[in-house]
């Protein structure tokens, strides 16, 4: 009876240590997922109003729970000021839709572009607040260049990665002033600088650059976006997401890192055939390794759609 009572009792700490090392076996996986331009105004305003802005997304739900971050290109102000800059194309979204982006699974919003600012400083700065009220994140933002070049910082399971955005392409009647609410226009060389700085800090961080470049409706990427592709990548870059073609440029490998030159298009109005293809970057980093995967989307009725 002695001998059969220490065997259970040695199998009961065996199973006991087995389920301890089960609970402290580490993870170190991170999966962010980067989407096109995001209008929530214009021939995608009625959607937003009648079904919902969290319906617009519903179709590509399932992808974005499978991610630790949704990282999108807010394209138009969230404000209730209307004090328009004289441009051509100007939009305008609801502030309260904010949440509904959060609600469906939203947690980043790149902000350095040619549309977040349609609404002048007043309507970008609501724009920033009422994001960050809702629990997004917003990116390329603030106060003074050095402000808008720092990058957001996103960490998971040992996993840290830094988020730069900027927009290279000229703004209309938009002037950069310091000590006023501003959106990051570093040119590639400038980006280039920032990112040889923090990488000689922060050796283990990956980095990510999102950029607003390059030509509308150009299938294929200019060769200055081939030239700062290869100068940001060359300074510490590990990955690339560009957008603001509004159509798809292909993914590349410069030096073992991908470059998504367009992801196109995402929540938007826009009628061409090649306006409505696009695609999702999806970034895996586990260890030193990353992978880099195109999910793509067909957009009908403004939606997106696996």
């Amino acid at each position: 009876m002695m001998l059969f009572l220490i065997i259970i009792l040695l199998l009961a700490s065996s199973c006991s240590f087995q389920e301890q090392k089960e609970e402290t076996v580490f993870d170190d996986t991170m999966t962010l997922l980067f989407t096109g331009d995001v209008l929530l105004d214009r021939g995608v305003r009625p959607y937003a109003e009648h079904q919902g802005v969290q319906s617009l997304f519903a179709d590509v739900d399932s992808v974005f729970r499978q991610a630790d971050a949704v990282i999108i290109n807010m394209e138009c102000p969230l404000t209730d000021v209307e004090t328009p800059v004289n441009k051509h194309y100007i939009f305008r979204a609801e502030p309260r839709w904010a949440k509904d982006l959060q609600a469906a699974g939203i947690t980043h919003a790149a902000l350095a572009n040619n549309h977040t600012n349609d609404q002048g400083r007043q309507g970008l700065l609501s724009t920033y607040n009422c994001l960050k009220d809702a629990g997004i994140q917003p990116l390329g933002i603030g106060y003074t260049q050095k402000e808008r070049l720092q990058p957001v910082i996103f960490q998971k399971n040992g996993v840290e990665v830094a988020l730069f955005n900027s927009v290279t392409i000229p703004l209309e009647n938009w002037y950069d002033l310091d000590d006023r609410p501003g959106i990051c226009q570093a040119n590639a060389s400038i980006l280039a600088d920032a990112i040889r700085s923090y990488r000689a800090g922060h050796p283990q961080t990956k980095i990510i650059v999102i950029l607003h470049w390059g030509v509308e409706f150009q299938p294929l990427p200019s060769m200055q976006q081939r030239i700062d592709a290869q100068s940001l990548i060359a300074a510490g870059a590990d990955a690339i997401i560009g957008h603001h073609p509004h159509v798809v440029q292909p993914l590349r490998f410069i030096s073992g890192k991908p470059v998504f030159f367009s992801l196109g298009n995402f929540v938007f109005d826009q009628t061409p055939p090649i306006a409505n293809q696009a695609v999702m970057a999806q970034l895996t980093f586990q260890g030193d390794s990353l992978i880099a995967t195109s999910i793509p989307v067909q957009i009908k009725q403004c939606k997106p759609r696996i």
